[in-house]
């Protein structure tokens, strides 16, 4: 890491070496969500009418069904590790680690549970018709 010296004890990454590659993901899933949100809201408000047939016949369409999965996906991770930080910074015993094993199966429980919904309207949808 470095030489001896104060400042080469303090260069890096932080004590677990993965501050910059968890502050990377926040960035890049803070685009993407804000790339995906826009496109999402854009797509909604262009619909002829909102009721659940019109929003069914929505999402059983491809370039729909991909793009909503990805924002599911990446708004659950970057949700992840917002409150991975909060716990981290402010849980000091070993509750931490109760909390952090929560935290990821509730964000693997809830995604999970989101995009079985979104494939399931996208491989019936057809099969109502």
């Amino acid at each position: 890491m470095g030489n001896g010296t104060s400042i080469g004890k303090v260069r890096g990454l932080g004590s677990a070496h993965e501050g910059a590659h968890h502050w990377w993901h926040q960035r890049l899933t803070a685009g993407a969500n804000l790339i995906l949100t826009l496109w999402f809201v854009l797509s909604i408000a262009l619909l002829p009418a909102y009721d659940f047939e019109t929003a069914r016949h929505w999402i059983a369409q491809t370039q729909v069904a991909v793009p909503l999965i990805l924002l599911v996906l990446t708004t659950f991770y970057h949700f992840r590790l917002g409150l991975q930080v909060v716990i981290e910074d402010y849980q000091h015993d070993e509750t931490h680690i109760v909390l952090m094993v929560l935290l990821n199966f509730f964000t693997l429980a809830t995604g999970t549970t989101a995009i079985f919904s979104i494939l399931k309207i996208a491989f019936t949808a057809g099969a109502a018709l």
